[in-house]
């Protein structure tokens, strides 16, 4: 596991240790970012199933501002911290110990809004569309934003949830990847 691309490319990740994670591999991380980037220009990543941390990792890496980390397993926490600093990214991240609800309320405490939101759950104990709707009620999403859902390639998400609208989906053996946009916003082109 790498950074595949932007100003630490190349530059390996720890994993977490045990089997409770199972990371994005990097060719599926970067067919990812080839389809929402590849690079950006600034902005805030909430990466909130962090697990090692790669997603947010490599928007970091492709140019985004911020991220903000969450992950309710302490060794996925400490192993985001490591990876961070080995990035020496570790100023531009918030890496907090929560689960996904929680961490949700606290942010739109905070009044925070994203231009890219990865979610990753463990595929057994998913509940991504209650998530996403989570995320439509608090506009979480910048206009413009979107949203990564990674699952098996067995679940069929909706192509609609609230206002968001799949802009994406891709197959890749055993995980699917979905893609979630605010409806007619992104009529300026095709992913």
């Amino acid at each position: 596991m790498r950074v595949v691309s932007g100003i630490c490319k190349g530059r390996p990740l720890k994993a977490v240790p045990g089997t409770g994670t199972r990371p994005t591999t990097d060719k599926v991380k970067e067919s990812i970012f080839n389809m929402i980037g590849p690079y950006f220009e600034g902005g805030l990543v909430l990466d909130l199933f962090a697990g090692s941390g790669g997603l947010g990792i490599e928007a970091l890496s492709r140019g985004m501002d911020k991220a903000i980390f969450v992950d309710r397993d302490f060794k996925a926490n400490q192993t985001v911290k490591a990876n961070l600093e080995l990035c020496k990214f570790s100023d531009r991240a918030e890496v907090y110990k929560n689960d996904s609800e929680r961490a949700l309320k606290a942010l739109v405490k905070r009044e925070m809004t994203f231009e890219l939101i990865f979610l990753d759950p463990p595929y057994k104990k998913q509940k991504l569309v209650e998530i996403l709707e989570e995320i439509h009620k608090y506009r979480l999403l910048n206009d413009m934003g979107y949203i990564v859902c990674e699952h098996g390639h067995d679940v069929t998400l909706p192509e609609k949830v609230g206002d968001f609208t799949v802009k994406r989906k891709e197959v890749y053996g055993v995980i699917a990847i979905t893609i979630y946009h605010w409806g007619n916003v992104h009529e300026q082109g095709e992913l």
